[in-house]
Order: C-alpha cells, then structure tokens, then sequence
C-alpha cells in the first residue's frame, strides 16, 4: 500500500461462502417501470422480486399465517437497516413508523388488510398520516406487500414472486403547487431512492426463508393471546 494511504479492509471469504450455505432460495430482482406522477400530486413504486426454491420450502412456507410473519419480517428488517432507528409501534388500530419514538411519526397505518386465494397472498396497510405524508395525502393511499406462485410449475424447483407496492402516496417531500417541480425531484432523488434501496436489500435477505413468526396471529390457525410486545404503544414489525 502506499504512503499515507487509508488501508483497504478486505472481504473475507469465509463469510460470503457461509452466506451462500445458509442461502436456501436464490434471489433476482425484477426490473419494474417507473411510476409516474399523477396530476393531483399522488406517487406509486413498485418493486418485485422472483425467489427460486425448493418446492417442498415453498409447501411448508405456503400458508395464511406465513404472510402474516413475512409482514412481520418486513418491520424487523427495516429497524435492524435503521440500526434500531426506525422502529414500529403498534396500537389498537394502527401501525405507526417512528424515528427512534413518538412523536415522531413518519408514517401511521390504519391496521393491515390481509387477502389470500390457492397461489397469492396479500397484506395492505391502508396510509393515515404521518410526517412524511402530505395534507391531501391523509387516509389515502397504501402500502402493499405480496407474494405470488404458478399454480401450473413443475419440477422440483420452482418459482415464488414477491413485490412491495406503494401505491396513490401523496409525500410532503414533492410538495405542490409551483415548488413541485423542484419538490418532484429532490423526492425522487432522495426519499424515494432510498425506499428502493430497503425494499431491495429485504428481498434479497429472504434468500434464507426464515420469517419471524408474528405474535398477534391474526391469520394463525388456533388463536392465540395477545403477546405483551404486541400492547399498544409497543414495538412488534
């Protein structure tokens, strides 16, 4: 190294070999046209990603209660990117965003909305209101979490497609008016850049199937008590 120069930490193998051990579906993200502004000021993003496995782990993974761990999984992943930053506190009907805690809201959800068939599931947190939501934007909108299957695959691999989707978001960052031209940018470039780059970063960490197991169980087949990390004002992703 030369004189002076700040040394280069290199990686260690070992870790990105037990990385790809631990690794029981293989990750690939979908490239997915970029929405549009609406005229009213309202966004969507979508992101997707196709996970290929085993179909026994797809079989065992492939029930009401698991869509609920994998909304779940989503929360714990985005404090733990965060390092504990961002975390979510649950209430009697909502779900709110923090930074660190209240008041601090960025984001507040009215409880999730959860659709099932045979080969799709969905869960849907209805937006309410927030710091980073704009006035007109206030009980509109959702984000969206799902994950679908071929019903007709065959063979012993086969093929799960998982998207995140904000959908008719109105952000306070865009603005309105005459500054959202400029708004518009800075939101994209900023915001919206950084929502991708989470939203990535969680798909590829399901590569290891393992989803946090949800302790409201809504969607569990034998009900169960409500946990005390699930109390009002606690933090349950």
């Amino acid at each position: 190294a030369r004189r002076g120069a700040a040394a280069v930490r290199r990686r260690d193998p070992r870790r990105l070999l037990q990385r790809r051990r631990l690794a029981r579906a293989r990750v690939k993200i979908l490239r997915v046209p970029v929405s549009q502004y609406a005229p009213d000021g309202a966004i969507g993003s979508k992101q997707a990603a196709e996970l290929t496995l085993p179909r026994a782990e797809l079989e065992r993974l492939w029930a009401p209660e698991h869509l609920e761990s994998l909304a779940r999984t989503y929360w714990s992943f985005l404090t733990r990117f965060s390092l504990g930053i961002l975390r979510v506190l649950y209430g009697e009907s909502s779900r709110e965003v923090v930074v660190l805690t209240r008041p601090f809201v960025l984001l507040r959800f009215r409880n999730p909305e959860y659709e099932t068939s045979a080969d799709c599931g969905a869960v849907s947190w209805p937006i309410d209101r927030g710091l980073l939501v704009a006035p007109a934007g206030r009980g509109r909108g959702y984000l969206r979490l799902s994950v679908s299957r071929d019903p007709d695959a065959e063979g012993d691999e086969v093929v799960a497609t998982v998207s995140s989707e904000v959908v008719n978001f109105y952000p306070l960052l865009a603005g309105w008016g005459w500054f959202s031209r400029i708004g518009q940018f800075i939101y994209n470039q900023t915001q919206l850049r950084l929502h991708v780059l989470v939203t990535h970063a969680f798909m590829r960490s399901l590569a290891n199937l393992e989803l946090e197991p949800s302790r409201v169980g809504s969607l569990s087949p034998v009900e169960r008590p409500l946990s005390p990390a699930a109390s009002p004002g606690r933090d349950e992703p």
